[in-house]
């Protein structure tokens, strides 16, 4: 999605809730919202291949339970933030905060049930 909104524009950044900064920086050609917008990606990418990896689906990455921790809890606090961050003015609408506020705490629930799941296979795997 971060790179269909680079691709999208100005716009897509208004719609997608990044701000009328990100989105005006972008319309003036600026390279901060396509580097910003490319670390989220790229960042998203790498916890997707923790994911896929406790899964089992791609070989195993360093640190795997480590991460798989961090990670879910990273999207787990993410989703708690919504209580302040609905109490702090910002230009991001209400609205903005409890969706992603609600995907991010999907995405921290997926993680930590599936984490806690696979730690007992994970635990085995150090012993070999």
């Amino acid at each position: 999605m971060h790179i269909a909104i680079i691709v999208g524009g100005p716009d897509w950044y208004r719609f997608f809730g990044a701000g009328e900064a990100m989105a005006q920086a972008a319309e003036q050609g600026r390279l901060m919202p396509t580097l910003i917008t490319l670390g989220i990606a790229a960042m998203l990418t790498i916890w997707a291949a923790y994911a896929f990896s406790g899964a089992g689906l791609i070989p195993r990455l360093p640190l795997l339970r480590t991460a798989l921790v961090i990670i879910s809890s990273v999207y787990l606090m993410r989703a708690l933030a919504v209580v302040p961050l609905l109490l702090t003015p910002t230009e991001q609408s209400a609205t903005f905060w409890l969706w992603s506020s609600a995907i991010v705490l999907i995405y921290g629930l997926a993680y930590a049930i599936g984490t806690w799941q696979a730690w007992p296979e994970f635990s085995q795997l150090n012993m070999k």
